[in-house]
């Protein structure tokens, strides 16, 4: 089978990112995997001949301060996804995998949307649905509101933005190589509501949005009470490939406290493969030798399985 090919960015240049490509590189194992094109600062990073260096406007920067989130790694950076993005949406690459990013600089060089999926979004003319989608390792969650307050959660379900968000995790696992995803779906309230007492978003919103995405051919289990829907997903025998919550929290404490170096972000939704680690530039380590690249390595190995699949649907 043909290695996928891999547009790497480097990430935030004043953070850990450069740390975590050379590690990720320098063993041939995971390297071995994947064609490179490495977007990133020359002399900022050690890496095997093989790599091959992409020729941007970045290469050559002036060096940065480490720890310091300003407009100009925010540009770096901007100038860098963009450029990531444009080689897998040509066809010039089979995915995109980046190092963390600092969305305080990236505000600061000019990004104005509500995070760097929002802006993939706009950068690529995509109109349709698309979220943060969370993996450990054989266990994903995907969310159906993110980054608004608790209040506005149950204002904002409905049965589609519900569908949706099933039908967007069911696709990415299968893009990743699982032909038929186990699904399970969180209630909102304790308890599940307890039939209405607590609450009936399960039997008013989430139950319908379950249903109607099974007759879109994305089938899953539930709503289950959350406090243990995930004691069910990792069941060794009858467990779930997939989780989808209702809110950020629900599911973004499970996955950190299973394995919080661990955790892959991928944008799901989006036309073309995209993953990161879930953790932030660690400027507090910057430059120190200290950083795990655990995540890093796993956001890896997604980007070459996603990849190859997106290869594969190109060229069919």
């Amino acid at each position: 089978m043909k290695k996928p090919h891999i547009a790497l960015f480097a990430g935030d240049p004043a953070g850990i990112g450069p740390e975590l490509i050379q590690k990720l590189l320098q063993d041939a194992q995971h390297a071995g995997k994947a064609q490179i094109s490495l977007i990133g600062q020359r002399g900022t990073m050690t890496v095997p001949a093989g790599v091959q260096w992409v020729d941007w406007p970045g290469l050559n920067a002036p060096a940065f301060e480490r720890g310091v989130a300003g407009a100009s790694n925010g540009r770096y950076m901007l100038e860098g996804l963009a450029l990531g993005a444009s080689m897998v949406h040509s066809g010039a690459a089979d995915a995109l995998c980046f190092a963390p990013l600092n969305k305080s600089a990236l505000r600061a060089g000019g990004m104005t949307q509500e995070d760097e999926l929002r802006w993939f979004a706009e950068l690529l003319a995509y109109e349709g649905y698309c979220g943060e989608l969370n993996v450990l390792e054989n266990l994903w969650t995907a969310r159906v509101t993110s980054h608004v307050a608790l209040k506005e959660v149950s204002e904002l379900l409905t049965p589609a933005k519900v569908a949706q968000a099933i039908g967007m995790i069911h696709r990415a696992l299968q893009e990743s190589g699982k032909a038929n995803p186990r699904l399970a779906v969180c209630g909102l309230n304790p308890h599940n509501g307890d039939n209405g007492n607590y609450g009936d978003e399960e039997g008013r919103v989430i139950a319908p949005g379950v249903a109607l995405a099974a007759t879109q051919g994305h089938v899953a289990d539930g709503p289950f009470p959350a406090d243990t829907a995930f004691v069910r997903a990792i069941r060794p025998h009858d467990g779930y490939d997939g989780v989808v919550t209702m809110y950020h929290d629900q599911g973004q404490i499970a996955m950190k406290l299973m394995g919080f170096e661990r955790g892959v972000t991928v944008h799901g939704g989006l036309p073309i493969p995209i993953t990161t680690p879930a953790h932030g530039t660690a400027y507090d380590i910057a430059g120190q030798n200290k950083a795990n690249v655990g995540a890093m390595v796993n956001a890896f190995d997604l980007a070459c399985r996603m990849g190859q699949h997106h290869a594969a649907q190109r060229h069919s």
